[in-house]
């Protein structure tokens, strides 16, 4: 129960904005739709977004995002290397009711645009990936590729600064030395510092001005039985989601979360 209560706090600040990106999009849509009254055959918006809107899952696994956004009426497309996490995306999303809205595709971020298309998709989530890849740049660029102009893309990362922290407050300071003097570049999984993410962006095709907030500011420095304890849920969701906002608080964010769409 603890880690079912912690699970949905870590997440809630990245979900949060990205239903509120959502929102925007297909209220802008609704008004172009209602400009296009008395056209025979209804277009998209010029950003390409629509209702359903067309979603990849980059290393979305066991589908802890896709299935919620396919309950939402959302088309989601999975692309994973594991195929045993695949299966069990398939058995969520049987769960859910939302099998229909749901596919998994066996791949990773070099074959994106054979299995999905280029310029084809209207959001696109990269959530742990850049940490693994051989390549974060090219992984990037690979997502970028998939989207229609104006797609967006949610990126989210591993932040240096706080697992630095972690680690002394662990009293493991060799690790936290070895953090420090590698860089995001040569261990694996890696971490990120802020200028590192937005160096990487510059470079992938995407505007020039993104939505940039944390994510596990608070909850991964409570003890889970503060969690559990009765009504702490609702105060640690009011704090995860005011202290997401806050650039002074951001380095203590185990993640860094990206909004951004492309040029």
């Amino acid at each position: 129960m603890v880690e079912h209560r912690r699970s949905a706090l870590r997440t809630a600040a990245v979900w949060g904005a990205l239903q509120q990106a959502l929102q925007q999009n297909q209220q802008q849509t609704g008004q172009q739709d209602q400009q296009q009254v008395g056209q025979q055959d209804q277009q998209q918006s010029p950003s390409g977004w629509g209702s359903p809107c067309r979603v990849v899952d980059l290393g979305g696994g066991t589908g802890g995002f896709a299935v919620r956004l396919a309950g939402q009426g959302h088309e989601v497309t999975v692309v994973d290397p594991s195929p045993d996490a695949l299966a069990a995306l398939d058995r969520r999303a049987a769960e859910a009711d939302v099998a229909a809205r749901v596919r998994g595709v066996q791949g990773d971020a070099t074959d994106l645009g054979r299995l999905v298309g280029e310029s084809s998709v209207d959001l696109v989530l990269c959530h742990g990936v850049l940490e693994v890849v051989d390549d974060p740049a090219e992984t990037l660029a690979a997502s970028v590729g998939v989207l229609v102009p104006g797609g967006l893309l949610s990126l989210l990362v591993a932040h240096q600064p706080a697992a630095v922290l972690a680690r002394i407050l662990a009293g493991r300071l060799d690790e936290a030395l070895e953090l420090l003097r590698d860089g995001p570049g040569t261990a694996v999984p890696r971490r990120f510092t802020e200028a590192e993410v937005l160096g990487l962006l510059a470079g992938a095709g995407v505007d020039d001005s993104p939505y940039l907030h944390g994510a596990r500011v608070v909850t991964d420095l409570v003890p889970g039985a503060v969690v559990d304890e009765p009504g702490a849920t609702d105060l640690l969701l009011d704090l995860e989601l005011l202290a997401a906002e806050r650039p002074e608080l951001r380095t203590l964010a185990s993640q860094l979360h990206v909004l951004s769409r492309r040029r």
